[in-house]
């Protein structure tokens, strides 16, 4: 029997390890676990992963680099040749937030080439399987702040909001294979990226009143991963509390 295998990328920490461990538990999938730095971080998250009865392939590579995801990815499917990649999740994505008038050039390149050119750099070169095998699940993890744009995130808010309208003209693209494109939109989730707003105060703004969790986001990924999901494409979930404006 091939093996399955879902890719995170981004997923040492975080909303993305609360994707991976979900998916190997819930799905079992064999877990392709991307990150760009810590290793110890994804040395547990992998830990949490075998846990699950399944493998875990630790790839160690920066997104926003075209040759070197290229080189990793392309090295990894020649390695193996057998194995059915079925889920993509673009998770990596990293803020650099100030005000535009005195955002720095290197500011906002590499938040744009982290979550918009990031896609682009692992989605493309794995998509020629998933079209040849007619099945494939795409789910690109966005934010509140590309849907209604953020004071002090213009770079972050661009990024995620143009990776929202390539999740929507991809799916018309391939929907025809069988593979769905959908983005998944949290808002304030408690996280090392949010470890530094003031909680009590936004929670003001929040209907229901709280920080999401890590692996409530988990829950909503799987869930369009799955095949429960198949007659969904083309479509941005908000997990924000209702937090909208």
């Amino acid at each position: 029997m091939k093996q399955k295998y879902a890719l995170v990328t981004g997923a040492s920490r975080g909303i993305g390890k609360a994707i991976a461990v979900k998916l190997a538990s819930d799905l079992h999938y064999n877990i392709l676990l991307n990150y760009n730095s810590n290793d110890a971080a994804a040395l547990e998250t992998k830990v949490l992963i075998k846990a699950e009865g399944v493998h875990c392939e630790l790839l160690k590579f920066d997104v926003s680099n075209l040759d070197q995801t290229k080189e990793i990815l392309e090295g990894w499917e020649q390695n193996n040749p057998e194995a059915l990649l079925e889920v993509i999740v673009n998770n990596a994505g990293i803020t650099r937030d100030g005000l535009f008038l005195w955002m720095k050039p290197e500011d906002w390149n590499v938040v744009i080439n982290t979550s918009l050119n990031g896609f682009y750099h692992v989605t493309q070169p794995l998509l020629k399987n998933m079209l040849t095998r007619r099945y494939g699940r795409i789910i690109n993890i966005v934010s509140l702040s590309g849907l209604k744009g953020n004071a002090g995130q213009v770079n972050y808010s661009a990024a995620k909001g143009a990776l929202v309208a390539a999740t929507k003209a991809l799916a018309q693209e391939i929907g025809k294979r069988k593979i769905t494109v959908n983005a998944v939109a949290p808002g304030f989730i408690a996280s090392d990226m949010t470890a530094e707003f003031d909680e009590k105060e936004l929670k003001k703004h929040i209907p229901l009143n709280r920080f999401g969790e890590a692996e409530e986001v988990a829950e909503l990924v799987v869930f369009l991963a799955s095949q429960k999901a198949s007659y969904i494409t083309g479509e941005v979930i908000n997990i924000n509390g209702g937090l909208y404006s």
